[in-house]
């Protein structure tokens, strides 16, 4: 799985996407990452003020891993 991901609705939706191909809800994957449901949640709905370590913590569940690229010309096209 290759998603784009370039704001925070995005990223919850890509979440949300592997977690329910899991097969967890976001009270199980809370569980494992230590966090709260209610947390799980506000990141699945792009709540952007999420910290980095909760992020990173929620991949690892998901067989999720963060790369950073830099973005194509075609990308900044209609952006500015």
């Amino acid at each position: 799985m290759h998603d784009l991901v370039r704001d925070p609705k995005q990223l919850g939706n890509v979440l949300r996407t592997a977690r329910k191909r899991q097969g967890l809800s976001q009270t199980a994957l809370a569980l494992r990452v230590i966090l709260r449901q209610a947390d799980i949640s506000k990141i699945e709905n792009g709540y952007s003020p999420t910290k980095l370590r909760n992020l990173l913590a929620i991949l690892a569940p998901l067989d999720l891993e963060m790369r950073v690229a830099a973005r194509s010309k075609e990308s900044w096209i209609g952006q500015e």
